[in-house]
């Protein structure tokens, strides 16, 4: 932020004049009313080229999970500085991003269920979307449904590598990787696993440590593969807590990792290898002497990772979340000025969750408003 914008948050300029109109490109981000996820375009696309530029080094693919930003406006940007495709958490996600022209998308989750399936078939029409699989029954149901259809999935392995979540383990992985191969409508493509146990480690060394076990067993598992005969294309990997270890490990071929974008404020506990793009605007709507009381709550910034900070202004320090409040302390109240009306900024903790309750970004650039972007996969747990 700029000493424009701390002018302007200090209630030098007056009212939200647009409150309840349309907003209009190069006005003040601030006059976007609030509670509102508010984006700097400029730090979110250096981030993008950043990890594309890392990645490209190590010479591994990046498909950046969408999980994080659940908007095709933000994968294109990925996609445009030399993604492969991307990922999705949920089929509902992917639906969107195929209906949004994104032609190329792995959901490292296991896709179960008939009416899930057949969704799975109709999406993969429209782009070709790869699926994580881990279960007999699941490989038999898919093959049905896609032979009925006269249509081929491409499947790839999810490996147990220490997360204990899903995943096959590693004594069982040739056995699978056959029955996968014996299965009309089912391509396998390759194998993944996700070290999602290490990537919020605070020391640099233990992350490297317990990362590295994690992307050892993969990379067995890989080996295995290849040593009985069946080739293995992808080997997919990576949280942003991780990037840099895991693509360093021979063997991986590409990297699913999502927060980056916008770095959320867990991360940024762990390393500052990219910059806080991402930010809630909200509104003082009460003061009592040392206490300041917010028009953000539970139903506009998550808490599943910790409370979130306040960044702007300096001074204050973050109480507690009600459904539609956030109590906050005035550090000074003596000589700090706040007051009802000023704006304040919050990082969330984590930045996923936030996401999800909102319809839409506010994205700047110079603090001055450049478009609002639909949240398209927001609530797309489906």
């Amino acid at each position: 932020m700029n000493k424009y914008t701390d002018t302007y948050m200090q209630g030098a300029y007056g009212s939200d004049v647009n409150q309840g109109s349309t907003y209009q490109k190069g006005m003040p981000i601030f006059d976007v009313d609030t509670p509102s996820i508010i984006v700097d375009l400029d730090v979110a696309e250096k981030n993008i080229k950043n990890m594309q530029d890392f990645a490209n080094s190590q010479n591994v693919s990046m498909r950046p999970h969408s999980k994080t930003n659940k908007s095709p406006y933000w994968a294109k940007k990925q996609i445009a500085q030399g993604a492969i495709g991307i990922c999705c958490a949920k089929l509902g996600e992917a639906e969107q991003m195929a209906a949004s022209g994104i032609k190329e998308i792995l959901i490292p989750n296991q896709i179960v269920g008939k009416s899930k399936i057949q969704r799975l078939v109709d999406v993969n029409k429209i782009s070709k979307v790869i699926v994580a699989v881990e279960n007999e029954q699941n490989l038999e149901d898919l093959s049905e449904a896609f032979v009925k259809d006269s249509r081929t999935l491409s499947v790839i392995v999810e490996v147990n590598v220490g997360m204990d979540r899903c995943g096959v383990e590693l004594d069982e992985i040739i056995e699978f990787v056959k029955l996968i191969k014996s299965k009309n409508g089912l391509k396998f493509e390759g194998i993944m696993g996700y070290e999602g146990h290490t990537v919020n480690i605070n020391n640099y060394e233990d992350r490297v440590s317990e990362a590295t076990k994690a992307m050892n067993i993969l990379i067995e598992a890989k080996n295995l593969l290849v040593e009985n005969g069946i080739e293995v294309d992808i080997v997919s990997a990576s949280g942003t807590g991780t990037y840099n270890i895991t693509s360093t490990i021979d063997g991986i071929t590409e990297l699913q990792c999502g927060s980056y974008i916008f770095m959320d404020g867990n991360y940024l506990k762990i390393f500052d290898d990219f910059d806080p793009a991402l930010s809630v605007l909200s509104t003082v709507i009460s003061r009592r002497d040392d206490r300041i009381v917010l028009d953000c709550g539970l139903k506009s910034i998550s808490m599943d990772q910790g409370l979130p900070e306040v960044i702007f202004p300096k001074g204050i320090t973050f109480g507690s979340l009600s459904e539609e409040h956030s109590k906050c302390l005035i550090d000074d109240p003596q000589n700090n000025n706040l007051k009802v009306g000023d704006k304040v900024l919050l990082r969330p903790m984590h930045g996923d969750t936030t996401i999800n309750l909102h319809d839409e970004y506010f994205v700047y650039r110079g603090d001055l408003f450049e478009e609002s972007i639909p949240i398209v996969g927001r609530g797309k747990f489906k």
